[in-house]
């Protein structure tokens, strides 16, 4: 089973499901409320839905027949901490290149 930031990622790696995102930030919605904003199926919709709620990034709740769809913010975790990682490695290069420029300076 892969772990979790890899499900995160993968979940992340498709333009439709980055788009479906944006619109579950603006709102929790139904697999059909998903569907009318997308050239595709329920079917392929739910597919999305799927690949995102086991990466983390939404949450489903069933409520009656329907599963409401929901952003889960603390999902994101993993992608924040990949590029936390980088961004203290571009802080070193820059500190490093900020002293040899001082460095140079008469």
């Amino acid at each position: 089973m892969p772990d979790t930031a890899q499900l995160t990622f993968r979940a992340l790696a498709d333009p439709t499901r980055r788009d479906i995102l944006k619109l579950l930030c603006q709102q929790e919605m139904t697999i059909a409320d998903v569907s009318d904003r997308f050239d595709m199926t329920r079917a392929a919709v739910k597919k999305h839905l799927t690949v995102l709620s086991d990466g983390g990034l939404i949450t489903v709740t069933p409520r009656g027949r329907e599963r409401i769809n929901r952003i889960n913010p603390a999902g994101f975790a993993p992608v924040l901490s990949w590029f936390e990682f980088f961004d203290s490695f571009w802080d070193d290069r820059l500190d490093a290149l900020k002293s040899a420029i001082e460095k140079d300076k008469p």
